[in-house]
């Protein structure tokens, strides 16, 4: 089995995601919903995973539907597509339980996901999600790119694209207004600490980025800074590991803050470089009942053992991060800094269906060692530094700073 699919019965491949969902403006949703792939540990059609819908009906009754079709065969005043048709049953259902990490994905947006989450896409640079009251929100623009250039933050709200008004969009809806090819504008309003009311109007380009980059900073101290979970983190992790190392690094800053999740195979065996094996990194649960536990995989002393390590997290940082960090703190291997992570605790799988489509659906929660979901709560920093509206305008970076401080203590 690979790292990054199971293949079940039938050939329909199997991902869990911890990323969070739409994640992206950069192309369709990464979300990121977090992306726990392969494994296979939750899976469509076992008892745990029906147990919680046994009441329903073995089929749906297609003849209202079918009612529905005849009535705009017969009367609408356009030309009808078929698979436009019946694209929207399929959206329709998965939207209908009120979750917006469970999404249909068309052949187009499906490969657009599957680009985006090794990392390469077209768009602005960021990440989206949804707020409490289901606004379209940034979650995370990208270092280096034209979101994050053009000044958009964690948490601003998306009120409308390019004039028109986001209320009732999708995450999917808002994310296919916003790419458009390279060297267009998409202008977003946005809505910044329910108090200021900001225009951006950002130019697209491609978006292609490794997922770990690294650097000694201070003389002796290797600074990891992680935007995704993606395919190649794992081995870039391993990288960065041998060359801090031959470099003299002798204590870690792993930088979490704006990374929205990804491959849940990556968020254990990047938690794996710090824990000694058999530690319990988290717990899946459906309906309250455990249905899985994940323990570090480390076949030997882990790569970074004994070394102090501070993790960086703030309102960008979710799912397959929030693992990572919660995994390490609760272990008592890492210092957590920055500022409240944005809370995803739920898991999605993926699974492949006709005509190159997909289905994301939530399966499960996923649970810290200490035994908390993190779900609309996130995760608090040990010691929390905040970055200002004047750090961002002068690039000052406090909480790297002080995550640099504490360990040269």
């Amino acid at each position: 089995m690979s790292d990054t699919e199971n293949r079940p019965v039938g050939g329909a491949k199997s991902k869990k995601l911890f990323k969070i969902v739409g994640l992206t403006i950069i192309g369709v949703v990464i979300f990121v919903l977090g992306m726990g792939v392969g494994n296979g540990r939750v899976t469509f059609g076992s008892p745990a995973a029906n147990s919680q819908n046994k009441n329903l009906p073995e089929d749906l009754d297609y003849a209202a539907v079918e009612e529905v079709y005849d009535l705009l065969k017969t009367n609408y005043d356009g030309k009808l597509d078929v698979n436009k048709l019946m694209d929207g049953l399929k959206s329709g259902l998965a939207k209908a339980t009120g979750d917006p990490y469970t999404q249909y994905f068309n052949a187009k947006d499906a490969q657009a996901f599957d680009e985006e989450l090794n990392g390469s896409f077209t768009g602005i640079g960021a990440q989206l999600g949804q707020d409490d009251n289901g606004s379209i929100q940034i979650v995370s623009p990208i270092e280096g790119f034209p979101a994050s250039k053009a000044g958009l933050r964690p948490k601003d709200v998306i009120v409308s694209i390019n004039g028109e008004s986001t209320n009732d969009l999708t995450i999917d809806e808002a994310v296919s207004k916003i790419r458009g090819p390279k060297g267009t504008q998409v202008t977003l309003r946005i809505l910044r600490d329910k108090s200021q009311d900001l225009s951006f109007t950002i130019t697209r380009d491609d978006i292609r980025i490794p997922s770990v980059t690294w650097e000694v900073v201070d003389g002796n101290i290797g600074y990891i800074q992680v935007s995704q979970f993606g395919e190649d983190t794992v081995s870039l992790m391993y990288d960065a590991a041998n060359q801090l190392k031959k470099d003299g690094a002798k204590s870690i800053v792993l930088d979490l803050r704006g990374n929205p999740g990804g491959l849940l195979t990556g968020a254990v065996d990047m938690a794996s470089m710090w824990l000694p094996k058999d530690k319990t990194i988290l717990q899946e649960k459906r309906g309250g009942v455990i249905v899985d536990t994940f323990t570090s995989t480390a076949s030997g002393d882990p790569v970074f053992k004994g070394m102090p390590t501070v993790v960086l997290i703030n309102a960008g940082s979710a799912s397959a991060s929030e693992i990572v960090a919660g995994a390490l703190r609760d272990n008592n291997v890492a210092t957590v800094m920055g500022e409240k992570s944005y809370g995803k605790g739920s898991v999605q799988e993926l699974r492949d269906l006709p005509n190159g489509s997909e289905i994301k659906v939530t399966v499960a929660r996923w649970y810290r060692p200490n035994g908390e979901n993190i779900d609309k709560k996130g995760i608090s920093p040990d010691k929390e530094v905040k970055m200002t509206d004047e750090d961002y305008k002068q690039d000052k970076d406090p909480q790297k700073d002080a995550a640099i401080q504490q360990l040269e203590k």
